[in-house]
């Protein structure tokens, strides 16, 4: 049986909907995530609520004091064409740019991505280092979630059968910040990582005031390091500094056996890019810091 779609206009609109039929919806923007689980077999929804025609809910906006603000509907190509992002969030930008086909970008938005909860998904580390925070609205009010707590597993948000992502908000960076995102695939950069490493690190003098370092592709969710953040936080940068918080991170990690790599392989992929990661980052704001 073909599911029922509808098309509101407004938020409004799409929220009382949501909220008629919960629990057998789901929304639809770009398309490109749910569609292909729509085939496959995996989802099969009664309803679907296509929000992609709701006006004013793509968008990019920045500001010194609030930060970046990132609609729901901004598709990853305006990301990662964004001059803001590009020039502020770089490591977002280079996340993103990662994303499947030059079509797959210009269709698919943060907001579906995000809600689509891959393990693997490119975008959700670089935003777990850079603090970010979604605002999830119901036709009963809204909440803000921190970026790190939104997952619950695989497919799987903190996000309500009738509540809706309504934005992305990420902070302004602090002054001597630097943020990098490397990742692994099997045989292209179109692939899904195998790995996925995010480092923000916050410099004072030689001492890295502040770290953060997040994972993908290597645990049920996206995950924070933070025993490897512990280690690295209130030091000079060493390399056996850089030895210890990589292992430690590749400890925190709990990877799988798939086609795509092993579980071993992907524990030494973790420990090898948090080191290189956290290197480069510290080399982009001190050059020749670390021997």
């Amino acid at each position: 049986m073909e599911p029922r779609y509808f098309h509101p206009e407004t938020i409004e609109e799409a929220l009382s909907l949501a909220l008629k039929y919960k629990g057998e919806c789901k929304f639809l923007s770009g398309g490109t995530d749910l569609l292909v689980q729509m085939r496959r077999g995996g989802v099969l929804p009664t309803y679907i609520i296509n929000i992609g025609g709701i006006r004013d809910q793509s968008y990019i906006r920045y500001d010194e004091q609030e930060g970046l603000r990132i609609g729901p509907l901004t598709t990853i190509h305006s990301m990662e064409a964004s001059s803001i992002i590009r020039e502020k969030f770089s490591i977002l930008a280079e996340a993103v740019s990662h994303m499947g086909t030059v079509q797959v970008r210009n269709r698919a938005t943060i907001g579906g991505s995000l809600c689509n909860a891959s393990p693997s998904a490119d975008p959700a580390p670089p935003l777990m280092v850079l603090d970010s925070r979604v605002k999830i609205i119901s036709g009963c009010g809204e909440r803000v979630v921190p970026m790190e707590d939104f997952f619950t597993g695989p497919g799987q948000t903190v996000v309500g059968s009738d509540e809706m992502l309504a934005e992305i908000q990420v902070p302004k960076l602090m002054p001597q910040s630097s943020g990098v995102y490397l990742r692994q695939t099997t045989r292209k950069a179109l692939d899904l990582a195998i790995v996925g490493v995010a480092v923000r690190v916050t410099m004072d003098d030689d001492v890295l005031r502040d770290v953060r370092i997040a994972l993908g592709a290597v645990a049920p969710k996206p995950i924070r390091a933070k025993g490897a953040e512990e280690i690295l936080k209130g030091s000079e940068i060493t390399n056996d500094l850089l030895e210890k918080a990589g292992q430690r991170a590749s400890d925190e990690s709990s990877p799988i056996d798939d086609v795509r790599g092993s579980a071993d392989y992907r524990r030494k992929i973790v420990k090898v890019f948090v080191m290189r990661a956290i290197k480069q980052a510290v080399e982009n704001i001190r050059p020749h810091t670390i021997g």
